[in-house]
Parts: structure tokens; sequence; C-alpha cells
């Protein structure tokens, strides 16, 4: 199966990343496909580069990294969203990229399913 999954909420706020992160790994490792992980409203914070968690906290954004770098998983932040948040193209961490809405409608046509996480 093929999924698209949203993600609506920052790294540190909201169980919803870790669990969208589970979730992606998950269906991966049972031979699924990610479509696309797209962040959208406060899910842009995953994208930053400028995040520095405690060393003995867990790194959301090196684990969404991962997932891309060994998956080539497609992480797609909303330009708009992420602007109103700061983050902008110098502000994103490797293997995130900045785009349109567009992006988000087409991973849920192309897409089996499109699983949302946060509210």
């Amino acid at each position: 199966m093929k999924f698209g999954i949203l993600v609506n909420e920052g790294p540190y706020n909201h169980q919803a990343s870790d669990s969208a992160y589970r979730f992606a790994k998950a269906a991966l490792d049972k031979g699924h496909e990610i479509y696309r992980v797209f962040f959208y409203y406060d899910g842009v914070l995953n994208a930053t580069k400028h995040s520095e968690p405690p060393s003995d906290d867990r790194n959301v954004i090196k684990n969404w990294q991962k997932l891309a770098e060994d998956h080539k998983v497609d992480l797609v932040v909303c330009v708009a969203a992420g602007l109103r948040r700061g983050i902008v193209e110098d502000s994103l961490a490797p293997g995130f990229r900045i785009s349109g809405l567009g992006q988000l409608i087409e991973a849920g046509i192309q897409a089996d399913r499109m699983v949302t996480f946060g509210d």
C-alpha cells in the first residue's frame, strides 16, 4: 500500500510527529511505500536545522532525516505555514524541501491512503 502522511504538529509540543514517524517506519518495515510526508501548520517546525534537543532526549528532526535518507521518503514543508513560523529555505534541515499545498493534494491523489497526525 502507498501512504501519504500529513503532520500538523511540532516535534516537541505534541506526540503527532513521533507517532507519524513510527507509523511511517513500521509501514516501510512491512514493505509498504511512503509517497510523501507533508508538514503543515506547526508541523513545519519538524524541519528546522536550528533545533538542538538535549543529548538525553530524542531528536525528532534527525529521525525524519534518517528515514528520508534510508528509504528515499519525500519530506515536504508547506511554504506558507513555514513563512508564518520563520521557516525558510536557509533554515531547513537537510532532507527537507519547501513547496506549496499542491504537493499535499498530489500526495492525496497518488497515495492509497492519506494519514493525518495532529489537530
